[in-house]
């Protein structure tokens, strides 16, 4: 602000005019943007939720106080009322919105019933969020951070029977569209603390599923109603809402009740069964046992449920780190055939090492490619590209292994896109459709070639990637749309609001 000021005064003195308006006209034109400004109502009125429109960032941990002592409470986490920052994010998008009716030939004044907004939740925990050199409130230094995009908005007017879209988010996974609602000093495996914060949040979500919301737009009441689908969460944070086990679990998917081994025989022919309706029946099944079975027969019944699903997520599949997930195993499979590991099955760990040093030595050179500790977004979209499998292959020995590694590389591009597209059926139409053939074509090659990898064990997102992917898209139209990017982005904006230049 004070830069801005000084700004400010140098202009206007040296030109005479005023270009830039004065501090606290934009601090009034910046209280508009934030949520608890606009009036609006709910009918029915929503449960156990206060009718007073004009709230602005309340403490996230208000009614729970007293019982949280761990550090203090007023620092833990801040929030703003949901149905409030939901109404600001409508009225961000009035001018689109009241286009897209004129778009449609609506007649705009009949049109004031009948909306229908679809939102996408997404939740994300961050490590190491301290402060550099600040002195503030001595807090746990992980942080959550739950936000939501307005997706899509549409229209079903009372004599039609089609619903018509008239609002569709253009960049889903900016994070621009990603609207912030809890900022959380919590850390996200504490599943207590999680839950406490989030319990609100989850509260105002279902009276909001319940009731339907009169705002004005475009100068008339105009009455809405919600849809949540929480896909923006890795498979971590999934697990956790969800009550499943920990992802090293024998029962590696979030959307099916495959086991490691039979997703390794099987790598193609799932479906997706489990829904967080499903998880709170085998749940009761869990803590009632009402068959009186063993441990192990009960874990077997509920498919690896075993702590009461909290948030309901949609069963989908995460782009990013589904892309994170693949490129550690091509890393892996990477390192495997520079050390031949076909032909030697329990190679020592020095072996192990060292192949791996030629093989980052190798990306570095080639690719200009600095190894990471952890591997992460940037790196993955440079590791999975046939050039750098080129560069690979100058160290695999044998030719006929450079093959399969080239023409693994060249189907995962293929089927790549599909799930990072915001809209495959428009921008990959013929990936789309070459995708189960490309996944059954890819297993096959994993099963046959890389059997000493694939011996009764593959990872997570691999399995999700080659059995789920046509499924999820046939449902929702996409997967990249709904990712968790967004929320990705704008902990970066989170790391820089905190001066951590991390």
């Amino acid at each position: 602000c004070s830069q801005y000021h000084k700004m400010y005064r140098t202009v206007k003195a040296t030109s005479g005019r005023q270009i830039f308006q004065p501090l606290h006209t934009l601090r009034a034109a910046e209280k508009e943007l934030l949520p608890g400004f606009h009036q609006f109502e709910w009918q029915p009125a929503l449960k156990n939720v206060s009718e007073s429109y004009n709230v602005g960032i309340i403490n996230g941990l208000s009614g729970w106080t007293s019982s949280l002592d761990d550090s203090p409470a007023d620092t833990i986490t801040r929030r703003f009322r949901y149905d409030v920052a939901l109404v600001a994010a409508l009225k961000d998008l009035e001018e689109d919105i009241m286009e897209g009716l004129r778009d449609t030939g609506m007649e705009d004044s009949a049109c004031t019933l009948g909306f229908r907004v679809m939102i996408k939740e997404c939740c994300d925990g961050m490590g190491d969020v301290s402060e550099k050199h600040g002195g503030g409130p001595a807090v746990p230094e992980k942080a959550v951070r739950f936000s939501f995009t307005v997706m899509s908005v549409s229209i079903q007017a009372e004599d039609e029977q089609e619903e018509v879209t008239i609002f569709t988010e253009p960049k889903p996974n900016s994070e621009l569209s990603c609207k912030p609602l809890c900022l959380m000093f919590v850390d996200e495996s504490d599943h207590e603390t999680l839950t406490a914060v989030l319990g609100p949040i989850v509260a105002e979500r279902n009276a909001m599923k319940e009731s339907r919301l009169i705002l004005s737009m475009g100068g008339m009441p105009r009455s809405f109603r919600f849809h949540f689908r929480g896909t923006g969460y890795d498979e971590k944070m999934v697990r956790e809402m969800e009550g499943l086990e920990a992802s090293g679990s024998t029962y590696i998917c979030t959307l099916c009740d495959s086991t490691r081994a039979e997703a390794a025989q099987n790598m193609v022919l799932h479906s997706i069964t489990r829904s967080h309706d499903e998880n709170l029946e085998r749940y009761e099944i869990w803590r009632t046992n009402p068959f009186s079975e063993s441990v192990d027969e009960l874990r077997d019944r509920v498919k690896g449920v075993s702590a009461k699903p909290f948030l309901e997520t949609q069963p989908t599949l995460d782009a990013l780190h589904c892309d994170i997930g693949n490129a550690t195993e091509f890393y892996k499979i990477f390192q495997d055939e520079i050390g031949e590991v076909y032909k030697n099955p329990n190679p020592s760990k020095e072996e192990r090492r060292s192949w791996r040093a030629a093989l980052d030595k190798q990306l570095r050179k080639k690719m200009k490619l600095k190894p990471v500790m952890r591997m992460n977004g940037n790196y993955a979209r440079r590791l999975m590209t046939m050039e750098a499998t080129e560069v690979v292959c100058e160290l695999v020995p044998s030719e006929e292994r450079r093959e399969v590694l080239r023409e693994l590389m060249r189907l995962y591009l293929q089927m790549k896109p599909v799930w990072r597209a915001t809209c495959p059926a428009k921008e990959c139409p013929d990936q789309l459709c070459r995708y189960s053939f490309n996944s059954q074509r890819f297993a096959d090659l994993l099963s046959a070639t890389f059997k000493y990898r694939y011996n009764g064990k593959i990872t997570n997102y691999l399995h999700k990637t080659l059995a789920h992917v046509p499924e999820i898209i046939e449902r929702d139209g996409s997967i990249g749309a709904w990712a968790s990017e967004g929320n990705e982005s704008a902990n970066k904006l989170f790391r820089r609001f905190r001066k951590m230049n991390a």
